[in-house]
């Protein structure tokens, strides 16, 4: 099965819907979703490195002033 648009979903008897419009789209241009997704996906692995995430803690409390 191939993945839809969003919104599309597909068909309950065949497993997908026919969009030609989005299709030759595809074929011209090629899957800007796909690609968008895949660079998404490779900038939060380098940003996960660059930046580690750490666990959420309250930060100290600021000293009170004298």
């Amino acid at each position: 099965m191939t993945s839809h648009p969003a919104g599309t979903g597909g068909s309950a008897a065949s497993g997908h819907v026919r969009l030609p419009v989005y299709e030759g789209l595809v074929r011209e241009l090629g899957d800007v979703l796909a690609e968008t997704r895949e660079v998404a996906e490779r900038t939060e692995r380098l940003m996960r490195q660059v930046l580690p995430v750490r666990p959420h803690t309250r930060p100290a409390p600021a000293p009170a002033p004298r």
